[in-house]
């Protein structure tokens, strides 16, 4: 069975340029231990000379390295869903001055993990539905982010647009499977079986797999609260970017609102009111 987390990060990490303003950090990852998604870490510089990182991933001596060849100090850590932050701690006591930001219910099931360093981790800035739209980071970030936070997802999602960069960050909203960038350096590429196999369809973004991923969005991840998941989906598909960085699979390199707006059609007419609140095929 694959393993959750990687033993060997720094032998199987790709450190890639994106924009130029953009790095990835890209590693195998298992969800589950079985099924081939990979991780990904995004690095963005801001024009300030800060940076930003979304759902960090292990902190190697080459990551250190990338880190400090960007002449930037890191400024903003964040966990983007209640999933995407097993490695806060390692970044925080790297870089103890960088704002920890998060989603409601990551703190407090934090505070329940074994390791007890997790727990004094501090979250300078936790999104709620409660609050929802109306809670900002700082002058220096939203200068360069437009943001989005979904509490209709299951994982409580939290979705950025790098303005400069034209590129969405985004970590369980949408896949796009096979993983081959994350399994790049991993010998025999991304891992087959059946249960893989099913899961690179379900969860893929080519016209023959999207409708796959369609019904799981709509059936599964947004069932709890789909009308808000809707508003938000729609809020995000107002925006333009080229690019999208997801955490599991890999980067859409053009054309990225096209396809988020072709993959949450059902849920962006819902938001508009098509036929009574219903899907729209």
């Amino acid at each position: 069975m694959a393993k959750l987390v990687p033993d060997n990060p720094s032998a199987v990490m790709v450190i890639r340029q994106v924009t130029p303003n953009i790095s990835t950090l890209s590693v195998p990852f298992a969800r589950f231990g079985r099924f081939a998604i990979g991780g990904r870490a995004t690095l963005v510089r801001l024009q300030s000379g800060s940076l930003a990182v979304f759902s960090p991933v292990a902190l190697t001596p080459e990551v250190k390295s990338h880190v400090t060849s960007l002449n930037s100090p890191v400024s903003y850590i964040v966990a983007p869903d209640i999933e995407h932050h097993i490695f806060l701690t390692a970044w925080h006591s790297a870089y103890p001055s960088a704002k920890i930001i998060g989603v409601e219910g990551l703190p407090e099931k934090r505070a329940k993990s074994s390791n007890p360093e997790d727990a004094k981790v501090p979250f300078s800035v936790v999104f709620t539905k409660g609050d929802h739209g109306r809670t900002k980071i700082d002058e220096e970030f939203d200068a360069e982010f437009e943001y989005e936070y979904v509490p209709g997802h299951a994982n409580k999602e939290l979705v950025f647009l790098a303005k400069r960069e034209s590129t969405l960050v985004e970590a369980d909203m949408m896949f796009n499977l096979p993983a081959t960038e994350q399994y790049s350096r991993v010998e025999g590429g991304v891992p087959g079986g059946i249960w893989n196999k099913i899961f690179n369809t379900v969860q893929g973004l080519s016209p023959g797999r999207m409708k796959w991923q369609q019904r799981f969005l709509w059936y599964g991840a947004s069932s709890g609260d789909r009308s808000g998941f809707n508003k938000s989906v729609a809020r995000i598909a107002g925006w333009e970017f080229d690019k999208i960085v997801p955490c599991h699979g890999d980067v859409v390199e053009e054309g990225g609102s096209d396809v988020w707006r072709r993959l949450f059609a059902w849920h962006i007419n819902a938001a508009a009111g098509a036929e009574g609140g219903k899907k729209k095929d």
